[in-house]
Parts: structure tokens; C-alpha cells; sequence
């Protein structure tokens, strides 16, 4: 079965897929609203905080592949630094 990208959904998350936050923690994706835009929400695999959500077009989540997700648990801190610095976000503090 083949998935149609949804213009708000540019990634096309889905329920069951790992998907980098606004805050660039990988988050396992629970649930998918699509009533007021495309809402995601999950569950962090660094904190296990939840819901975690962000909208899928204006937040701008990426998929992230499970092998990566170790890697990113092991160095989060210095993960979320390169992250800043490839997207040119400053830090507020």
C-alpha cells in the first residue's frame, strides 16, 4: 500500500515511526491528528516525556532511523548542538 504525501504532513509521519521534535529529541510517534492541520504526538526516547507534540508542516519534524537512535540517547546534549548549528538556531541563554 503506497502512502499519498498530505501537503500539511510533508514527511508523511506516521503512527509508528521516530521523528525528531522542535526540542530534537527522537520521539516515537503515537498519534497522528489531522482535524485542525497535522498534529503529532508521541513519546521522547531520551526522557520518555509525553504527549510531545509539534505540527507536522510548520515545526518541520524529520524522520529518524531507529539505528540512530542510540547514538543520539548516548551524546543528546551534542546532538541537539550540531542540530542548532545545522538549522542556524542560536541559544537563548
Amino acid at each position: 500500500m503506497s502512502r499519498t504525501t498530505d501537503p500539511g504532513n510533508p514527511n508523511d509521519l506516521q503512527v509508528g515511526d521516530i521523528y525528531e521534535d522542535c526540542s530534537f529529541h527522537p520521539v516515537l510517534c503515537t498519534a497522528v491528528d489531522e482535524v485542525a492541520g497535522v498534529v503529532l504526538s508521541g513519546i521522547s526516547l531520551i526522557d520518555g516525556t509525553f504527549p510531545r507534540s509539534c505540527d507536522a508542516l510548520h515545526c518541520g519534524p524529520i524522520r529518524i532511523r531507529v539505528e540512530d537512535v542510540m547514538a543520539i540517547k548516548q551524546d543528546f546534549d551534542g546532538y541537539a548542538r550540531r542540530r542548532k548549528q545545522e538549522l542556524g538556531i542560536r541559544d537563548s541563554m
